[in-house]
């Protein structure tokens, strides 16, 4: 029955080839925002409950197949992670209209809108198992550039293009700016997740039609949103009155976070534009970006400034964060956190202490920026300010202490994030599931333990598995090849399921780096 709406479908399924018994089944398919009526709502309207049934199947099946991971000496645990991938893929928008609410489909938390909790967190689970669904999720960014576009006008920025940091159709839905509009890295860092796409799938075509022109205006914006600042000889770049991913620390000058993906995105527009050239010089005639464009963005990328604290050895979170009062030790207990459910903003903001993961963030994403020893010198320093108060920290914290070689303190941070909604460990799982620590969980596994990352086309893996899991093994996709990860305490394996040949390192062994044939 068609309703103004959408439809109403009817099923009557018999439950036995004995008994009269029957269920009427009975469910609406309808639009639910103008990004849906693109085209019809059509595709289940012709199919019986059987066909549905059977293509459900098939499509858990691929999960598994592509994307299965196994967890040894913890039974519970391994049910755990697989739940969250399970969350993760039921709840990922599928048609290039639509991305991954923050709380899926549980919950009313944030009423459904997106955040970059889906390109920091969710989006790598799904490059390394389900790519052509990462693109789809890209392609939601695609679908609301003009908002975007629009969104740094309202900002006073005359160039490039801001997405919203809180949406569902692409226009700002964040009623407080200063932990809202202001983390004006979400640009960033959907350009990062552009850049990790096209490494880890070399898919060109989506570069060329969306992928490129996503990071070419988040580099306008960039460009004409930062300010230079002449100290002493040095000339600078800096973005000022911003807020990191730490939201206990808003509206500051210079966050270390920030600057630094936007100096990843201005270096990512360059090298995507110099590949364009040699492939489809037109796009970037199209696009209306000229030589002198590209020298601009190098020499803004060059130039971007990143606080460093010459009394601490670290990287500063922002020019100020260093310098403030710590929170007072009385009031740093369980019975006050989250923060910010105690005290007023203005409050927090006076002080040293972080919601989250932020410069810790950072050295996650860029490995090679730093040495080991100032890596345990930030980690050191940032956990002790930090309360995790929100569900994106734990994993980050656990992946760098894989990292540093401490799997002990790494499997209990990630213990509180693989089970954070099953325990209820934030106090909220009732407004809906962390989908974003879900993300979170499967990679302190992949790039926490087993140090899984790709590097100039080279697959490495690290053994950092803890003495509390026997095993961990795992599949994902990188190009058009299925690999099979398998860890133990002295066993580090890497095998290919299916697709052309991989070079791997293996425990950062030269003499490892070997092309992977079938077994």
């Amino acid at each position: 029955m068609n309703t103004p709406g959408g439809t109403l479908l009817n099923y009557r399924v018999d439950l036995s080839d004995n008994q009269p018994h029957v269920l009427d089944y009975q469910a609406y398919v309808g639009a639910v925002s103008e990004f849906n009526t693109i085209d019809p709502v059509t595709p289940a309207l012709d199919s019986s409950l059987e066909e549905l049934a059977d293509d459900n199947q098939r499509f858990w099946q691929k999960v598994w197949r592509h994307g299965e991971v196994r967890v040894g000496g913890n039974p519970s645990l391994d049910l755990a992670i697989h739940y969250n991938v399970f969350q993760l893929n039921q709840s990922a928008g599928r048609d290039g209209r639509t991305n991954i609410p923050a709380k899926g489909l549980s919950g009313s938390g944030y009423e459904g809108h997106y955040f970059w909790d889906t390109e920091m967190f969710m989006l790598p689970y799904f490059i390394y198992t389900h790519p052509q669904m990462a693109r789809q999720l890209l392609q939601y960014r695609y679908q609301v550039l003009p908002q975007a576009r629009e969104r740094a006008r309202q900002m006073g920025v005359e160039h490039g293009a801001l997405f919203a940091w809180r949406t569902i159709n692409g226009q700002e839905a964040s009623a407080y700016y200063p932990a809202g509009t202001a983390q004006y890295h979400i640009d960033a860092d959907i350009a990062y997740a552009v850049g990790k796409y096209y490494d880890v799938t070399g898919d060109w075509d989506f570069i060329a039609q969306c992928g490129f022109e996503m990071v070419l205006e988040t580099a306008r914006f960039w460009a004409d949103f930062g300010t230079w600042h002449q100290v002493g000889d040095l000339r600078r770049f800096e973005f000022l009155t911003v807020t990191g991913p730490d939201e206990y620390t808003a509206l500051v000058n210079n966050n270390y976070y920030t600057n630094r993906m936007a100096k990843h995105n201005l270096e990512l527009v360059v090298q995507l534009a110099d590949d364009l050239a040699k492939h489809d010089p037109e796009r970037l005639m199209d696009l209306h970006v000229t030589p002198a464009d590209l020298a601009h963005f190098r020499d803004l990328a060059a130039h971007i400034y990143l606080p460093y604290s010459q009394d601490y050895k670290i990287n500063a979170q922002d020019d100020s964060f260093l310098s403030k009062p710590h929170w007072p030790a009385d009031r740093m207990t369980p019975d006050n956190f989250p923060l910010l459910l105690h005290y007023h903003p203005l409050t927090i903001y006076r002080y040293q202490v972080a919601k989250q993961a932020d410069t810790m963030l950072a050295d996650y994403l860029f490995p090679d920026d730093l040495d080991p020893e100032q890596l345990k010198r930030e980690y050191t320093y940032y956990e002790g300010v930090t309360t995790h108060d929100s569900s994106l920290s734990r994993s980050t914290f656990s992946i760098l202490a894989a990292r540093l070689g401490d799997t002990e303190k790494a499997y209990r941070y990630f213990m509180d994030t693989a089970r954070m909604d099953l325990v209820n460990l934030q106090g909220n799982t009732a407004d809906g599931l962390h989908l974003a620590n879900l993300g979170g969980s499967w990679l302190a596994l992949v790039a926490g333990f087993s140090g899984f990352h790709v590097q100039a086309g080279v697959v490495h893996v690290t053994n950092h598995l803890p003495q509390e899991l026997t095993a961990l093994s795992y599949r994902l996709t990188v190009g058009k090849s299925v690999l099979e990860v398998d860890l133990a305490a002295d066993v580090t394996r890497v095998r290919l399921i299916s697709g052309p040949s991989v070079h791997v390192s293996v425990n950062g062994r030269p003499e490892s780096l070997i092309a992977v044939t079938k077994n």
